[in-house]
């Protein structure tokens, strides 16, 4: 049988904020009502993808280590999940938790 599947960008999207939540050091993701989207932007033509992952961090946490986290994080889990290879995986720190 020929033809191809497809998965829509809501669902990568919701694998990348579900891999993103796992990393120790992310707070929360961060929405925009602005750009319409739940702390993940996808933009793909012709199967590259490209994801802007929008977090919060915790107060002390490294964000250069957590951001190189959760990049790592969301392309293995959408290689794993749906065998697609992010282009580019850009996060966006929007805020920092307060100290505990």
């Amino acid at each position: 049988m020929d033809g191809r599947a497809s998965i829509s960008t809501d669902i990568l999207a919701g694998y990348a904020a579900d891999a993103a939540r796992e990393v120790d050091g992310v707070r929360a993701l961060v929405e925009s009502r602005r750009h319409r989207h739940r702390g993940v932007r996808v933009n793909g033509e012709s199967g590259a993808h490209r994801f802007e992952v929008h977090v919060e961090t915790e107060w002390g946490a490294s964000i250069p280590d957590v951001a190189r986290e959760v990049q790592q994080r969301v392309r293995d889990y959408l290689a794993r999940m749906a065998d697609v290879e992010a282009e580019a995986v850009d996060v966006v720190v929007d805020d920092v938790g307060p100290a505990a």
